[in-house]
Order: C-alpha cells, then sequence, then structure tokens
C-alpha cells in the first residue's frame, strides 16, 4: 500500500536516533504475534526510565556498544516519548535470565519497569470463554 510506505519512510527519514535501526529494518508497524500453544517465547514491555532525565549516556553507550543483549533475547520494537525521558520497549526471550543479564547492564543507566505481556489476541481468546 503506498500510503503506508510514504509513511514508513517519513517516520525513518524524521527519527535520527540510532536506537530505532532494528524497528526500521523490521518494518515497525508489522504486528508480531507469538502463538504460545507452539512457542514457548515470553514477550515483555519495558518502561526505562533515563536516571536523572538525562537520555545522552543512554545513547552514547548504545552508539559505542550497541544493544548488549545475550543471545537468545530479541528485540522487538521501542518507542521513547516526546521529553526523551522514558523508553517503552518490546523484548523476547524464552529465557527470563536472559532478560534480568540485559537489564543489569543497563541498570546504572536506567530504571526498569518489566511486565509480560500477551498480544491484545490472546487477551481476547483468554477472555472470550468468560463472556
Amino acid at each position: 500500500m503506498a500510503g503506508n510506505d510514504s509513511g514508513r519512510q517519513k517516520h525513518q527519514r524524521d527519527c535520527a536516533c540510532d536506537h530505532h535501526l532494528d524497528s526500521h529494518r523490521q518494518g515497525y508497524d508489522s504486528p508480531r504475534t507469538v502463538n504460545r500453544a507452539r512457542d514457548s517465547t515470553m514477550v515483555f514491555m519495558i518502561i526505562e526510565r533515563f536516571r536523572n532525565g538525562d537520555p545522552i549516556p543512554v545513547y552514547r553507550r548504545f552508539r559505542d556498544r550497541g544493544r548488549l543483549a545475550p543471545a537468545g533475547l530479541q528485540y522487538v520494537s521501542s518507542w521513547v516519548d516526546e521529553g526523551l525521558q522514558r523508553c517503552f520497549q518490546v523484548m523476547e526471550t524464552s529465557d527470563r535470565k536472559l532478560l534480568d543479564q540485559w537489564l543489569s547492564r543497563w541498570s546504572d543507566l536506567v530504571e526498569f519497569e518489566v511486565y509480560p505481556v500477551v498480544s491484545s489476541r490472546e487477551a481476547a481468546d483468554r477472555i472470550a470463554p468468560l463472556l
């Protein structure tokens, strides 16, 4: 669809941060779903609050050292609030210990809230028998 492509191109052109390069490669507006009946992958919504409200050390480390995610922890996508105070990031893994390992590599610069999440579709499927 041409309208969708131009929106993606505009976003890529307007987004100046390297933090989101992976989402551009994957197609940031492509939904990713996990079928938990066939797959043990866990999906996490992570809210990152930059310590002292300062994103510069976070982006500097990311530029210099990369995401620092261990093998088996997959970055899905992320968004940063307009004030550059918080990042909302989705990660997935089949081993929660890998997520904890990654969190420890950034905890000097970021405070984290971690929420295991399911897709809206999975939530609707869980609720349907109760309706």
